[in-house]
């Protein structure tokens, strides 16, 4: 029970819930996420592309539960400082391949979010789109200021 409480956590509250400062989703210490007993640590770096804004990439861990009943998963966030323009990209991988790739558009209060089928049902049989761990990357364009510099 205890398992399927954490799980449906993660799944349906986050994979991930970023601010562009700090992680926002945090048990059971700041910056980190609990998924299935398991603490993990999301990791951000900035790359810069002028003087004044950059890439944000922060990659976490994400697992899927086999006994999952679920049908949704869904990655959202908050960017403290975006630059207008410029969508947030979401990559999905497994042991080393990318398995999935979408775009979602940051709303003017910064705020992004992107659903997405972890398994479907089809002709009474359920299959898993998902299954097993992942790590999900999120790409974001931001300004560059005291706390982000390289």
């Amino acid at each position: 029970m205890e398992n399927q409480r954490i799980f449906a956590i993660a799944i349906l509250g986050i994979i991930v819930i970023f601010s562009s400062s700090s992680f926002v989703f945090a048990h059971p210490h700041p910056g980190q996420i609990l998924i299935d007993g398991h603490t993990h640590q999301p990791q951000t770096e900035y790359i810069p592309l002028n003087g004044i804004i950059a890439l944000e990439k922060t990659s976490v861990m994400f697992h899927v539960n086999e006994e999952n009943s679920l049908p949704w998963g869904f990655v959202e966030g908050k960017i403290a400082n975006p630059v207008e323009g410029y969508p947030v990209i979401i990559q999905i991988v497994k042991d080393d391949e990318s398995v999935h790739f979408a775009q979602t558009d940051v709303k003017e209060d910064g705020s992004y979010e992107y659903k997405f089928r972890v398994l479907n049902v089809e002709n009474d049989k359920v299959i898993k789109i998902f299954d097993g761990d992942y790590y999900v990357t999120i790409f974001k364009v931001v300004y560059l200021d005291q706390n982000n510099l390289i």
